[in-house]
């Protein structure tokens, strides 16, 4: 039975696993399946892969995006550019294993920034968070050519939240929320910033999915901003990582 999977630290309310089952039952492949492996450290990871021969590839998600580039024996020229990996293909010749890193949370964003409605005209961003859905972020920007800072909840970075003047909030076209503040069961939260200062020409990106409508797109929706979750971003690298898997 070919199986996938996905790595992170809390999965119960994890989209992928759902996504795969219902796409594999979409396509009539009873065979497959897709197991969500929750652990606390990455060293648990070797064991599993040796105990699940069947294991075909694996998504990863917060927060080993970042670490898992150390563990892997290949990785993509993008992925490593970006320095952060979300999926991992398992190559298996005789005896050997090998782990193939890609990072497809790039094509996820980008497609979905860019059928955001006024993206044309953005040339500046802010990026709330540094972790490893920021670094794929950031690389998107860069390849759009749009200038772009990032905040930091380190109170010790050029830019954080304690310092975070309102003016550079106004003064951006683009905000995107790539934290997972926010994120089911805790809709209460939402990144510290000055909300009373995005308008009508602001466009903010949340990369949280669940709810549809988090605390940070609900603020800057009622200053007027245009606004966007991660669902469809999440839907693409789910997509891509398919291909990937299968190629």
């Amino acid at each position: 039975m070919p199986q996938f999977g996905l790595i992170g630290q809390s999965l119960a309310h994890s989209f992928s696993r759902d996504f795969f089952l219902d796409k594999f039952e979409s396509l009539n492949l009873t065979d497959h399946d897709y197991l969500n492996f929750e652990i606390n450290d990455l060293e648990e990871l070797p064991p599993i892969v040796e105990a699940h021969p069947e294991l075909m590839g694996f998504n990863v998600t917060i927060p080993f995006k970042e670490e898992m580039v150390t563990f892997l024996d290949r990785h993509t020229l993008e992925a490593s550019a970006v320095g952060a990996v979300n999926c991992v293909k398992i190559v298996r010749e005789g005896e050997n294993v090998f782990w193939i890193g890609h990072n497809t949370d790039v094509y996820g964003f980008q497609t979905s920034l860019q059928n955001m409605p006024g993206i044309d005209r953005v040339k500046t961003a802010l990026i709330l968070g540094t972790g490893g859905a920021a670094k794929s972020v950031q690389w998107v920007l860069d390849r759009m050519k749009i200038k772009h800072k990032s905040v930091s909840r380190d109170p010790l970075a050029r830019i954080n939240y304690y310092n975070l003047k309102p003016q550079r909030v106004a003064d951006v076209q683009l905000i995107i929320n790539a934290t997972p503040l926010g994120t089911w069961p805790d809709v209460d939260e939402c990144p510290p910033i000055p909300y009373e200062v995005i308008g009508a020409d602001h466009l903010c990106f949340d990369l949280v999915y669940n709810p549809e409508k988090s605390l940070f797109l609900a603020q800057a929706e009622a200053q007027g901003a245009t606004i966007q979750n991660g669902l469809e971003m999440l839907v693409l690298q789910a997509e891509k990582s398919w291909e990937i898997w299968n190629s």
